[in-house]
């Protein structure tokens, strides 16, 4: 049910160096939520035509959804954990980077033909 989904406008790494970043971006957010890995849902999307600040300049957004509630606690040490990863494997600067943190209701998240609610 977390999910991790990363938008930027660098050029993809190697698919190797990749998966890296998911299943490391994966393991981080199950340990920050305390759900279960193999539950959570990672995805990358790298090349898209970005500007923040008015600049095209490397930038980067990440969604992190759950089923739950997420403490202010716990987005402040995701912000910096994950802030840091993306600067150090794809070299954004950590002040180009928005992180969305959402919690979702049981009911409005599906999974295997029936919700979490």
């Amino acid at each position: 049910m977390p999910l991790i989904k990363v938008q930027t406008s660098v050029t993809a790494p190697e698919q190797a160096e990749i998966e890296v970043l998911l299943k490391s971006l994966s393991a981080k957010l199950a340990k920050h939520t305390g759900k279960p890995e193999s539950y959570v849902m990672t995805a990358f999307e790298a090349g898209i035509s970005m500007t923040f600040a008015g600049a095209t300049d490397p930038v980067c957004y990440i969604e992190i959804k759950s089923v739950g509630t997420m403490k202010a606690e716990q987005t402040q040490s995701m912000s910096q954990d994950f802030c840091q990863q993306i600067n150090q494997s794809l070299g954004v600067p950590k002040n180009r980077i928005y992180i969305e943190f959402a919690d979702a209701k049981g009911a409005m998240w599906g999974w295997n033909g029936t919700t979490f609610g």
